[in-house]
């Protein structure tokens, strides 16, 4: 049972939240795999922040994105519970990398509101790492094809097809906004660290470690 100081105590609004957060120096912090803020899902944006406090909030996004490094992240991974996230993806991959996972470079965007519906039954299965599970990959089955439906920064409406590796990123990071985190869905018999990745199975694709971790790949 709550206290009566506890029922009294003001509720921190998320403007408040980012104001406080944008105050420290340097990249974001970004919270790691058991804060129950990745687990809580996130309140959808409808102008809790001013316009002037979002295009700070995104440009802090964009600038912890590129400091980790990663292709993605969202406003859970920063403690945030709101529903937005960002994307950016230059592709530094040998060509044959970018053939057989269709990783083909994208623009920074900025993803408000989103959400995403698979097309056909194609599924392709790939490592995947997070910035909230640092120093881990593990075998993930994705959609190859998604259709996006969200809002970008300046609210305008987005509908657009994606496919390949960029599929992978938009529901890798919409599904932060639902409490999910990308081991929720791999093969868990795949696990490895980022070492044992790289030093066995950076082949482009994950069916040597199939066969010898003992999983399945989708058909």
């Amino acid at each position: 049972m709550a206290s009566e100081r506890d029922r009294s105590a003001p509720r921190i609004t998320l403007s408040d939240m980012v104001e406080e957060l944008l105050g420290h120096e340097g990249p974001l912090p970004i919270v790691a795999a058991g804060d129950p803020v990745l687990r809580r899902g996130t309140e959808p944006f409808d102008g809790q922040l001013d316009p002037a406090l979002l295009a700070r909030f995104v440009a802090a996004l964009r600038a912890t994105m590129h400091a980790a490094p990663g292709v993605g992240l969202a406003a859970p991974q920063v403690g945030v519970p709101l529903r937005i996230a960002v994307i950016e993806d230059p592709a530094p991959v040998s060509d044959e990398v970018r053939l057989v996972r269709g990783r083909e470079p994208q623009p920074f965007r900025v993803l408000v509101n989103p959400s995403y519906e698979g097309i056909g039954s194609g599924r392709a299965a790939f490592f995947e790492g997070c910035l909230s599970v640092p120093g881990w990959q593990a075998v993930v089955a994705r959609h190859t094809e998604v259709r996006l439906t969200a809002l970008d920064e300046h609210g305008r409406a987005v509908d657009e097809v994606f496919g390949g590796w960029p599929a992978r990123i938009v529901q890798h990071e919409t599904d932060h906004l639902d409490g999910m985190l990308y081991l929720d869905r791999a093969e868990l018999r795949s696990l490895s660290s980022n070492q044992a990745a790289a030093e066995l199975w950076s082949q482009p694709t994950p069916e040597r470690a199939a066969d010898v971790l003992g999983f399945t790949l989708p058909d």
